[in-house]
């Protein structure tokens, strides 16, 4: 594989529990567009007096990679420096309201409900997901606008989003 961009995420100790987790989340998805693996993990020594990641690193995640889809990220156990933002988010990209459903019922468990609108989510580790209907781009693409701007309004009134409510939006049912 030859990504020259590989996104990494930081976590405050959990790292391993999520990897495993999205890793799981994919190689269960209705439909699978790549491979979804961990690729390898290594951890912070254990038995190092006084190492300079400090006492409660030892043994977690120092790198951890993994494939969801075939694309690559690398993750890590940091510490509490750094949390996740909503500024940065993964999309996934859905060709059905079955997909849709998936991957919004499987992320959204134990994830923060106040972050989800208009497709968008976080997940139990904080990270920031968009579930993103790909039929959505020709309706709020048109170039008649008031169906475009039809199916807006009605996007921007959900949380999980629905193809068909959509649909019926563009159309002006």
């Amino acid at each position: 594989m030859d990504q020259s961009i590989i996104p990494s995420l930081w976590f405050e100790d959990r790292c391993e529990e999520a990897v495993h987790f999205y890793v799981s989340v994919f190689v269960n998805a209705p439909r699978k567009r790549g491979e979804s693996r961990i690729v390898h993990i290594q951890r912070y020594p254990e038995g190092i007096p006084n190492p300079p990641w400090g006492p409660n690193m030892s043994g977690k995640v120092i790198t951890a990679v993994f494939e969801l889809n075939g694309q690559r990220f690398m993750a890590l156990d940091g510490g509490p420096h750094f949390k996740p933002t909503g500024a940065v988010s993964l999309l996934v990209n859905c060709d059905t309201q079955e997909e849709v459903d998936y991957f919004w019922d499987t992320l959204t468990r134990g994830g923060d409900v106040r972050a989800q609108q208009c497709g968008w989510l976080a997940d139990k580790y904080g990270f920031s997901w968009q579930i993103h209907p790909k039929p959505m781009e020709k309706l709020l693409s048109s170039p008649d606008r008031e169906k475009a701007n039809r199916a807006m309004q009605a996007m921007l009134t959900m949380k999980k989003l629905d193809i068909a409510a959509l649909e019926h939006a563009y159309a002006g049912k």
